[in-house]
């Protein structure tokens, strides 16, 4: 419920009980499923009329989330102005790279004040902006802004398996309320004021799982994947420390948490695509293959330009950049990682 003091409008998270998820990937299904399941009023948008129809028909996402029945009560609204009427909180579930284009369309339909919780896992190209910040940049920083981070594979939620998962904002208030929402008897959800650490790591995972995916792919071996994830959290603490990130998020559900997942999961898009360029797939080809969208590909090149920007070695990052962006082979690419000049750790 939103009210105006003082010229500002300011809103009362205590009364959140609509919620519309903009988006219809994997993860804004799973997560329209589990709030309606807490008894909430949840309306989904997306950008594809007749992929909502569909949706609606079957009642079941065939494209990204299929084999689960979606709640009858769980509304499919493909209009911009009826999907982000009279709500009290907005989900963002969409790629990261397609964000500006989305809430540029829907911007002149957002209530004022309404907070936004993010999904997404990226870093925006050109800007270099996380998630939050494409959002303030779009729809302004009088209203507040939080991310829903962590070890989260959709179909493993959508299944009922234990997952956990971390509501990151500067405004504890919305933090707390978020946690509350989605904090269900399989879904346990933790608060951190560290947003940037958290959006951080939900990004820069993706491009360490693409270089797990190729190790899997060429036979690499469990000692080079073990020692890549910990090399991997070590570029991604260093790149995050510089940006002014707190250092327990490294190590907690955002970070190792999330890492872990993404490089041994075979769910995972990212480490199925490094996997198949391991066999031998262009990038091209490995795209082609893949249902949804490739988070690592995308961010690997803001990554570096980050990286550049804050003057952080970031080897792993580089060299995956070489092996996806420029066509470097993989065997060249741990040829120039394992003959680095040797230093402490």
């Amino acid at each position: 419920m939103a009210v105006a003091i003082g010229g500002k409008v300011w809103f009362n998270t205590a009364m959140i009980q609509t919620i519309t998820i903009v988006g219809d990937g994997a993860m804004g299904t799973v997560c329209g499923m589990m709030l309606c399941a807490k008894g909430l009023s949840v309306r989904m948008w997306g950008h594809d009329a007749g992929q909502l129809a569909q949706m609606a028909q079957r009642r079941e996402n065939v494209r990204f989330l299929p084999g689960y029945t979606l709640p009858e009560t769980l509304v499919l609204e493909p209009d911009d102005s009826r999907a982000l009427a009279d709500m009290d909180l907005v989900v963002s579930a969409v790629p990261c790279q397609f964000m500006r284009s989305v809430w540029t369309r829907l911007r002149p339909h957002l209530p004022p004040g309404v907070p936004i919780v993010s999904a997404t896992k990226g870093i925006e190209n050109k800007t270099l902006f996380r998630p939050t910040e494409i959002l303030a940049d779009l729809l302004g920083r009088d209203r507040s802004y939080a991310a829903l981070s962590g070890p989260t594979i959709a179909e493993e939620i959508a299944r009922g398996l234990p997952a956990t998962a971390t509501a990151a904002s500067a405004d504890e208030d919305l933090a707390r309320q978020i946690q509350q929402i989605f904090n269900s008897e399989h879904f346990r959800v933790y608060t951190n004021a560290d947003i940037i650490g958290v959006e951080l790591c939900g990004a820069l995972k993706n491009v360490i799982a693409i270089a797990a995916g190729t190790i899997d792919g060429i036979g690499g071996g469990d000692n080079a994947k073990a020692a890549l994830l910990a090399r991997g959290l070590a570029e991604i603490k260093r790149l995050g420390a510089a940006m002014g990130a707190s250092e327990p998020t490294f190590y907690g559900l955002s970070g190792l948490g999330d890492l872990v997942t993404t490089c041994i999961s075979p769910l995972g898009r990212n480490r199925t695509f490094g996997e198949r360029i391991g066999k031998g797939m262009t990038t091209q080809e490995a795209l082609a293959m893949t249902q949804g969208v490739v988070e690592g590909v995308a961010t690997c090149s803001a990554v570096l330009e980050l990286a550049r920007r804050y003057r952080v070695e970031m080897p792993i990052a580089e060299a995956i950049g070489a092996v996806v962006v420029e066509g470097k082979s993989v065997q060249a690419a741990i040829h120039n990682l394992m003959s680095r000049r040797l230093r402490a750790e």
